[in-house]
């Protein structure tokens, strides 16, 4: 049986470009709009939806906490759009994802901790592991691509081979 160990890397900007973005004020665009009652956040990720007449489609998903350590056993894309995950509470999560292919390969699976505040947009037709949350259950917005077109591919890792995703551990970081 094969075995792959994940171990999480602090969430960046450097380090998840390859993948998508990522959705955090720190070093944003800031605007200070509505007479100066409000500062937006400018320009935080590319959606990208609009391909075969899609349009922007906005829902709310509910993730329910796991124990890690994980085995990890399905991966998906969706080859036609971006697809945003934005917490709605203030507990991390985690995200594993593989770069755009055919299909995912094992050996370039990715774990990133995401921290508190901060979200990601992963851009189309990069593989990623479904909603990961760790300490709660947890809500949150997603913004991705409704309308006509086939818009999700889904590949499971087989039965002889482990993928386990551990914890982040901040001093490895």
């Amino acid at each position: 049986m094969a075995r792959f160990d994940l171990h999480p890397e602090l969430l960046t900007p450097d380090a998840f470009a390859d993948y998508g973005d990522v959705i955090a004020m720190d070093g944003a665009d800031k605007r200070v709009i509505n007479d100066g009652t409000t500062i937006r956040y400018h320009d935080l990720a590319k959606i990208d939806v609009a391909d075969e007449n899609g349009r922007p489609l906005v829902s709310i998903f509910r993730a329910s906490a796991v124990q890690l350590p994980l085995r990890l056993w399905l991966m998906e894309r969706h080859p036609i759009g971006s697809q945003v995950f934005w917490p709605l509470s203030a507990e991390p999560f985690l995200v594993v994802v593989a770069s755009a292919g055919p299909s995912p390969n094992t050996g370039d699976l990715r774990a990133f901790h995401v921290p508190p505040g901060t979200g990601v947009n992963y851009a189309r037709s990069v593989w990623h592991h479904p909603l990961i949350s760790m300490n709660a259950t947890s809500d949150f917005m997603v913004i991705d691509r409704g309308g006509n077109g086939h818009n999700l591919d889904e590949v499971r890792f087989p039965d002889d081979t482990d993928v386990m995703l551990h914890g982040y551990d901040a001093s490895k970081s």
